[in-house]
């Protein structure tokens, strides 16, 4: 019998695992504790009282008050309540412009589309660089008399790229707009403190900080008016109707504070890793570009364009090795166009399709990133060998590539 072939998990801006801790906080909520907060016998109250610890552990963390913590059920729900519900609210008084980048998570830019062709918005699209950085002084050249929010990401998901959200905010706060930054890429390894990024709404998803999946919040400061896009009961204090799923509130605080209190250290060891990695990958496979921003990117996160090759082939060559990663984002990972994000900041299709996303968590090691270094190339080489892009007999450029 074979000897059982080991993972290499390096697909951690797609999910995380669970961490055991997180499971063990959870656990008593399922069984236990299994009331709805909003009974008022004591089973009742002990949901309710895990859910306002869950909730003031989540403010602490974000330097903001309780009740401007708001639990969804993930990520993208997050994004959407920001974004509908304050369009809505400001369209009442005539405000019917918004502002946003061509680089953000689907669940920012498809929301934004039907805004603006089901509901009479106008949506403007910062342009990024070639590493996907949004030039501020654009954002307040964007803003208009009707400006109703402008949403900028905190951090790329698929190149790693982290925006200027503080020099962002300054222009937003001296404007009088409500700032919105979708953070669930960032919210395991950057600053959340809402005051220093100077933002209005944030969103977090525990999935991506080793929290349970089907879980988020949306952070809402006080004075920013929206409408909730749930109704029925008065649960979160009538922003968000529906029985409160208590376990996976736990669970995404405790993660929340695990990778808080873990940040520092983590960071460093995933920026070496990191950095080996990409130094590694760029000097032994030609015709390779890093995407994103060489230094302002995220700890954990390399990724590459290989000429004239595509993703989807190094994938499943790097699976057939135990190696798990992504062409992108993998809510569009198996999408045959290519990405929106690198279209923005300038690859070309035929470029922009050879794009891997190699991504490091808690489990990731240096003897892992040797590994991906060492058979990468291998897999490129014979990909090359047999794409039309090449001529297979020189091993050059087609003319209609150059």
């Amino acid at each position: 019998m074979s000897e059982e072939r080991k993972t290499i998990y390096m697909d951690h801006a797609a999910t995380t695992p669970v961490d055991p801790r997180v499971v063990e906080a959870m656990t008593p909520y399922f069984t236990e504790h299994y009331g709805n907060a909003s009974s008022l016998h004591h089973k009742g109250r002990d949901a309710s009282d895990a859910m306002e610890n869950a909730r003031e552990t989540i403010a602490d963390i974000l330097g903001c008050r309780p009740r401007e913590v708001i639990f969804t059920g993930c990520g993208t729900e997050s994004d959407n309540l920001a974004l509908r519900g304050v369009a809505f609210a400001q369209a009442e008084s005539g405000k019917r412009h918004l502002i946003t980048t061509p680089i953000e998570h689907h669940a920012i830019s498809h929301t934004m589309e039907q805004l603006e062709s089901k509901f009479g918005f106008q949506v403007t699209y910062l342009p990024v660089d070639s590493y996907g950085v949004v030039d501020p002084d654009d954002v307040g050249r964007a803003i208009r008399e009707d400006t109703a929010l402008v949403s900028v990401m905190y951090a790329n998901n698929e190149v790693g790229t982290i925006q200027l959200l503080g020099e962002i905010a300054k222009i937003t706060r001296a404007k009088g707009i409500p700032f919105h930054t979708d953070a669930v890429q960032a919210g395991g390894s950057l600053d959340l403190d809402v005051d220093r990024l100077g933002v209005d709404l944030m969103s977090l998803s525990a999935h991506k900080f080793y929290g349970p999946k089907g879980i988020g919040v949306l952070y809402a400061r006080r004075r920013v008016k929206f409408w909730p896009m749930q109704t029925g009961g008065a649960h979160e204090r009538k922003r968000r109707a529906g029985t409160e799923n208590i376990p996976y509130i736990v669970g995404i605080a405790a993660a929340l504070k695990l990778a808080h209190e873990g940040r520092e250290s983590e960071n460093g060891r995933l920026i070496a890793l990191r950095d080996r990695l990409i130094q590694g990958v760029l000097d032994r496979v030609p015709d390779t570009q890093l995407t994103g921003h060489p230094t302002q990117r995220l700890p954990n996160s390399a990724s590459f364009v290989f000429n004239y090759i595509e993703g989807e082939g190094i994938l499943l060559n790097l699976d057939m090795l135990g190696v798990c990663a992504s062409s992108g984002s993998a809510c569009t990972s198996a999408s045959l166009e290519p990405s929106h994000v690198m279209a923005a900041m300038g690859f070309p299709p035929e470029i922009a399709h050879g794009s891997l996303r190699l991504t490091l968590g808690k489990g990731s090691t240096a003897e892992d990133v040797t590994f991906v270094i060492d058979h990468l190339p291998g897999i490129v080489r014979k990909l090359r060998e047999i794409s039309p892009l090449v001529d297979s007999e020189s091993y050059a450029p087609l003319a209609a590539v150059v």
